[in-house]
């Protein structure tokens, strides 16, 4: 009897993971669920990447157009026309006060970007550097997009654990090889909205 019992749990478990992989999307929805009463809360998959649309942001999609998402920890691309969409999973800011929101631009690109903590990062952190110069310990990862608001960027980083949680010191942070897609398709001038 066991053996029955275990073949029928192999078979029932093969069917859930065969469902599970024949329709991705569901991994992909999410479910609003009250919390309190009144109240809404939003139930996260594996990805809690929530949709945007560029409609909802901007009258139109300028030379490209950027959503960041601190809440979903996502990037949101759009080209030109809109043909081309793309979405990353990024590192966020690790506190509201650090989160700077609102509507920026690219303002420059640069390979191979050097770092200088700000005063307030060396004060809260007496251990870092006064400067940084490009390579594989440099938090700035190979590629970076300044915004117009100083020492605010998106950017790449060798640590691969800051990807999908709070970590960053304000920046908008992206694994080394999806900056370097980013980087480029996004041409100066491309608007973007940190949400």
């Amino acid at each position: 009897m066991s053996n029955k019992t275990h073949s029928r749990r192999t078979i029932l478990g093969g069917l859930a993971m065969a469902g599970t992989l024949a329709a991705p999307s569901l991994l992909r929805a999410q479910v609003i669920e009250p919390a309190i009463e009144g109240t809404e809360t939003t139930r996260h998959n594996i990805s809690s990447f929530q949709v945007q649309n560029w409609q909802d942001h901007f009258d139109s999609l300028g030379v490209a157009t950027i959503v960041a998402d601190t809440k979903s920890r996502a990037l949101h691309y759009w080209n030109a026309d809109g043909t081309d969409y793309r979405l990353y999973p990024t590192s966020v800011p690790r506190t509201d006060e650090l989160t700077r929101r609102g509507y920026t631009e690219v303002v420059r690109k640069r390979v191979g970007p050097d770092w200088t903590p700000t005063p307030d990062m060396r004060k809260n952190d007496p251990s870092l550097p006064p400067y940084m110069p490009p390579g594989p310990g440099n938090p700035l990862g190979t590629h970076a997009l300044y915004l117009s608001w100083p020492a605010y960027l998106i950017h790449g980083t060798h640590d691969t654990r800051k990807i999908g949680r709070r970590s960053s010191s304000g920046c908008i942070g992206l694994f080394n090889e999806k900056i370097a897609e980013l980087f480029e398709l996004v041409p100066v001038g491309a608007q973007v909205r940190l949400i």
